[in-house]
């Protein structure tokens, strides 16, 4: 399912289209927000974003050697047992 499909889903149920794609548009914009600060978001029965922090070592497939790649912070979604 992509965005626009998500957005007919929600607006099929609760509201109009345009007030469904508000909605998700604000839901993203907040959970966005949250994992800037450094937060998780939980939604219960959904699942979890949080930000995976790592230093991630690569390797050169020229030679083999083992090089350090910057550490980065990523968006990572753990879905909920349901």
């Amino acid at each position: 399912m992509n965005k626009a499909q998500l957005i007919d889903e929600v607006a099929k149920v609760t509201c109009t289209k345009k007030e469904a794609v508000l909605a998700v548009d604000a839901t993203f914009a907040a959970i966005q927000k949250a994992l800037k600060k450094g937060n998780a978001v939980t939604l219960v029965g959904f699942g979890t974003f949080v930000l995976a922090r790592g230093k991630p070592q690569g390797q050169n497939p020229q030679t083999g050697e083992a090089i350090k790649i910057a550490a980065k912070k990523v968006p990572v979604f753990k879905a909920g047992r349901s």
